[in-house]
């Protein structure tokens, strides 16, 4: 188990002589390069962890299914509020109490899991940032990669099944977006970094012509081998976050940085006094097409100019 504690205060004077405030934040990994950018969100509203902020983290790794037992040991230490990073730790801290504020990040549909009544009335004691703006997002990204792969009339999504984000979007996005592309969906799973590996060899075998890929901790703690894995297998794909953009063909997603750093806005209302129940959960603002012309070429693709004038980035 990795733990690590600090402790904080900032430069008001009226928070000078407070004692520290308290929050608790569960994740599958630690994201050096988002924590720094949530941390400066904090930092934004006077809130300096080493000052005036005691941060408590857990981690549960690979094994979302050590996520109850560290948020339970979260609850105990009686923070202020709690902050989840993924769905697995969402869900968790929501079964584990609800009487302590929680703030979340990275939730593609908080509704549909039940972790908030509806994103304009949350009506408990849990609000955040979604992932994605709810609708038919998965059918817009296998749409980008069709424009980019004419030919693919069979593509693979690599899914956690662990992950009560991707199961919700199996039975409800998947099989419209299968019909409003026009194409087959294979699905394929991984939910420890080994299984990477065998998803893509799944892929292969059934034929896949390009994958989608899910976005989740797994993928995104292992972005390097996900990218080598599509180049040895000459599968193009596309990717939810910014981080894939090295080697990845394809990102189109959140700027996932800024919701990351928004959220420290969430947590400065509620240390201050403000009821989740009453912060409507906000959705991205900032998104991304990122295209890597490498990776293209090496792949034989062209990328058409309909696609090139709508990117964000284009890394050649």
């Amino acid at each position: 188990m990795e733990i690590r504690n600090t402790v904080a205060t900032s430069p008001p004077a009226v928070r000078a002589q407070a004692a520290p405030r308290r929050v608790g934040l569960l994740a599958a990994f630690e994201n050096f390069q988002i924590f720094k950018v949530w941390r400066e969100g904090l930092s934004d509203h006077d809130w300096i962890e080493g000052k005036n902020l005691i941060v408590d983290y857990r981690y549960f790794g690979d094994d979302s299914e050590r996520a109850p037992a560290l948020a339970a040991e979260l609850v105990t230490l009686k923070p202020d509020l709690l902050f989840a990073t993924n769905p697995q730790a969402a869900v968790a801290l929501k079964s584990a109490t609800a009487n302590l504020p929680i703030v979340f990040v990275s939730v593609a549909d908080p509704v549909g899991l039940g972790l908030v009544q509806s994103l304009s009335r949350p009506g408990g004691n849990i609000t955040g940032l979604t992932e994605l703006v709810p609708g038919d997002w998965i059918a817009k990204r296998i749409q980008v990669l069709k424009e980019l792969v004419p030919s693919a009339s069979k593509i693979a999504l690599l899914i956690n099944p662990h992950n009560p984000q991707h199961k919700l979007r199996l039975t409800d996005e998947v099989p419209r977006a299968a019909e409003a592309v026009g194409v087959t969906l294979l699905i394929v799973e991984a939910t420890t970094p080994e299984e990477l590996d065998m998803a893509f060899a799944s892929a292969v075998a059934q034929h896949a012509d390009a994958i989608v890929i899910f976005g989740d901790p797994v993928t995104a703690q292992n972005a390097p081998r996900v990218v080598a894995l599509a180049a040895k297998h000459h599968l193009p794909a596309s990717y939810l976050f910014r981080q894939f953009a090295n080697g990845g063909l394809i990102v189109y997603g959140p700027d996932l940085a800024d919701v990351f750093r928004r959220a420290g806005g969430y947590i400065d209302k509620i240390l201050k006094g403000t009821k989740p129940a009453d912060l409507p959960v906000e959705q991205p603002t900032k998104f991304e097409l990122v295209f890597n012309m490498t990776t293209a070429k090496t792949l034989g693709l062209t990328v058409p100019t309909s696609l090139l004038v709508r990117a964000d980035k284009v890394i050649e």
